[in-house]
């Protein structure tokens, strides 16, 4: 599969090989070099990239309890029915105690683990705000490169803070659960404005009708610019119930992207994204690896603590100290 010889001497083009055939253990170990910013797995990524671009993202939000590992298996098994090559990043909680996740997700998910053509992959957020790991934008694009058709992304479940999926991904889908306050929280901004499709999970509970009705009539007053009308799925995850309805709706919106130039400006605007994300992490590299700048930062913190300057002037600094090392 590989087109040529890898470009970085620093890539072992046999791994290179065995990732872009789909060989988990091999995935599986560049993913954990992702993860721990291991100085290699960069030049894999580079080497990687070229092959990328086939893969559709689809991810699930929505707040603790409301059923996303559940759906994600049901929607796994019907992808998978379908011969699709099937990868999941389930996006757990930090551990406070090893820094790892918790794998929560993982244990939901058991009957997808034993399966040869789903991948699943436990990501920590380790602090990372907005319902994503740091590194799940390079996860995908190993992903995307090892050949998988889609891929499944669950968030962590934090409530209105997880809006980065809807930079990440191709669709999102947002559930919400009746008896929950979800019919509060979908009076605010936030997760609902990130939503191609909505969920209303455990639809065998009471009050089902009163917040697919809120839903139905926020979407009315909040046309999209691009025409998209979201649609509003009741689905019973643990029973199977609505999964085919849920996977409809989901091509229907794969549908709508390739047959607008909306995808082709969005994918620019997630670059962007992405592109300042990596200068901002690049540049705190730099600031804690590079000694007299560390000692630098050091220095500031106590003048800052014993208000001797403002902590904007001594930002300033430490960037003007940044430009020189540029």
């Amino acid at each position: 599969m590989l087109r040529s010889g890898p470009k970085d001497p620093a890539v072992d083009p046999r791994m290179l090989e065995r990732i872009l055939s789909g060989d988990f253990r091999s995935v599986a170990r560049l993913l954990t070099w992702v993860e721990n910013e291991i100085p290699a797995a960069t030049a894999y990524l580079r080497e990687l990239f070229s092959y990328t671009g086939r893969c559709f993202v689809a991810g699930v939000t929505g707040p603790p309890g409301s059923g996303k590992s559940t759906l994600v298996d049901r929607l796994a098994a019907y992808y998978r029915v379908n011969g699709k090559r099937l990868g999941i990043l389930a996006v757990d909680p930090t551990s406070p105690f090893s820094g790892g996740a918790i794998l929560g997700d993982r244990i939901r998910m058991q009957s997808r683990s034993v399966d040869p053509g789903t991948f699943i992959r436990s990501m920590a957020t380790r602090g990372h705000l907005g319902g994503l790991a740091r590194s799940t934008s390079d996860a995908l694009l190993v992903l995307d490169a090892a050949g998988f058709d889609t891929v499944l992304v669950e968030t962590v479940g934090v409530g209105q803070d997880e809006v980065e999926i809807a930079r990440t991904a191709h669709v999102t889908l947002v559930l919400l659960v009746p008896g929950m306050g979800d019919d509060v929280q979908a009076m605010k901004a936030g997760i609902m404005e990130i939503g191609d499709i909505f969920v209303i999970n455990k639809a065998d509970r009471p009050g089902v009708e009163r917040v697919e009705t809120q839903v139905k009539t926020l979407l009315a007053l909040a046309r999209r610019s691009d025409g998209w009308e979201m649609p509003v799925v009741r689905t019973i995850a643990s029973e199977d119930a609505g999964t085919q309805e849920c996977v409809q709706a989901i091509e229907k919106y794969r549908d709508f992207l390739r047959a607008s130039e909306i995808q082709k400006s969005r994918s620019v605007e997630v670059e962007r994204e992405r592109l300042l994300d990596l200068v901002r992490s690049r540049s705190v590299q730099r600031l804690l690896v590079d000694q007299r700048m560390a000692a630098k930062l050091d220095e500031l913190a106590q003048r800052v603590a014993d208000r001797q300057v403002d902590p904007y002037s001594a930002a300033e600094e430490l960037l003007r100290g940044l430009e020189v090392k540029l």
